[in-house]
């Protein structure tokens, strides 16, 4: 019988993923089937979702806030899993409510083998979570190339590096010849990016504006681009509005991207978008503020040497990172300036940028198509060993 794989994505990033998963799915097994939950781009791939994802776009403390309806969906998410009786379930992302729906999931239905799409970041904060996790998860799917042995270290479940999805965009982020150029003619193409969540965007945009308008004043005329998902065009709109240096809004991915292939240098708030640019070879700098009690326990409990995901993966802390109070105009627009003309600190940050695709295993494999062999060899494990060997089965040839 062709396999049957449900799906639970927790919020856009995860949608993306989860549709090149499908995608992948369908070209190493002709006839599998998938349902679950997740976004437009699941939908486009024919997997439509019980709910608009947007109930589930919470970010650090803001899920207290919004906990009945989360745990509303977490109940339905898990009831629909169990009643589809698939062959495994993918988690992708979002631990926040995944990882929720992942553990009804064993209590209730516990022959189901759940596979972890995305690896917690239990490397930074939190690292229980790792040991916790061998009880609802049989296998963790990592993005990074260092989780697998963080998880490892941590007594996690089995965990394999089957590549982040940057490494799926490459060609549409590097520049060919013509758009090198335009790197590095005048006006200097600037990208602005606050955040991919409506509270980032609140608590960044400020400050982000005003780093612009200092940057302007030394640098000279800017052609600033920010880059917003359609559904927060409008809010990023409004927190740009009051700008001093005028900027252009782009939606459409494709405008994007030619944006990533055209910047001279970037502004961005810390998470993937860091990499995002470092694998398009754009030189930064990088913030990000969080409220007071966010940072109390952030100080208490996350360890980690950078909040850059760039300086993670390439072990070193090359990018420039602006936190709370560091996070001023004056040190962002600083940090900015000499980025925007031949310097050592824009010739550093290239050359370890340069390093990425050997790290990141780019030009190898597809993500995508690295994580279908692993769930299809959980699957196979499954069926010729028994549901007590899907945490080790080996990903196919």
């Amino acid at each position: 019988m062709s396999p049957h794989v449900f799906l639970v994505a927790g919020e856009e990033s995860g949608d993306r993923l989860g549709a090149s998963l499908i995608a992948a799915l369908k070209r190493h097994a002709p006839g599998v089937r998938c349902s679950g939950i997740g976004g437009l781009h699941m939908a486009d791939e024919g997997v439509p979702s019980l709910f608009p994802l947007g109930d589930l776009a919470i970010i650090g403390f803001d899920i207290v806030r919004s906990l009945p309806k989360i745990l509303r969906r977490i109940r339905e998410a898990a009831d629909a899993a169990i009643a589809a009786k698939p062959d495994v379930l993918v988690i992708i992302d979002s631990p926040e409510f995944t990882h929720r729906v992942a553990r009804r999931v064993r209590k209730i239905a516990p022959h189901i083998p759940i596979v972890d799409y995305v690896c917690p970041s239990v490397w930074a904060w939190r690292p229980g979570r790792a040991r916790a996790m061998r009880g609802y998860i049989d296998h963790v799917l990592a993005l990074l190339p260092f989780e697998p042995a963080a998880m490892k270290r941590l007594g996690g479940p089995p965990c394999t590096f089957v590549g982040h999805p940057l490494s799926e965009k490459v060609g549409a982020l590097r520049p060919n010849p013509e758009e090198a150029r335009r790197r590095l003619s005048d006006p200097p193409v600037l990208l602005v990016l606050p955040g991919s969540r409506s509270g980032e965007i609140r608590r960044m945009a400020g400050v982000f504006g005003d780093a612009v308008a200092l940057l302007a004043e030394r640098a000279g005329p800017l052609e600033v681009v920010v880059p917003a998902i359609p559904r927060l065009a409008d809010a990023v709109r409004v927190a740009t509005a009051t700008w001093r240096v005028p900027v252009r809004i782009v939606t459409a991915p494709d405008e994007k991207d030619a944006a990533f292939r055209t910047a001279r240098a970037a502004l961005s708030k810390s998470g993937t978008s860091t990499l995002e640019l470092a694998v398009a070879g754009v030189p930064m700098a990088a913030a990000y503020k969080v409220s007071l009690f966010e940072e109390m326990i952030g100080r208490a409990f996350i360890r980690v040497k950078s909040y850059i995901l760039a300086n993670l993966v390439l072990d070193e802390n090359v990018v420039p990172e602006f936190l709370q109070y560091q996070c001023t105009p004056e040190a962002l627009a600083g940090a900015l300036l000499p980025l925007m003309a031949d310097t050592p600190e824009r010739r550093r940050q290239i050359a370890a940028f340069a390093r990425l695709d050997t790290i990141m295993a780019i030009g190898t494999a597809i993500p995508s198509d690295r994580a279908a062999d692993v769930i299809l060899g959980c699957i196979a494990g499954l069926n010729q060993r028994g549901a007590g060997a899907v945490a080790s089965a080996p990903p196919r040839a």
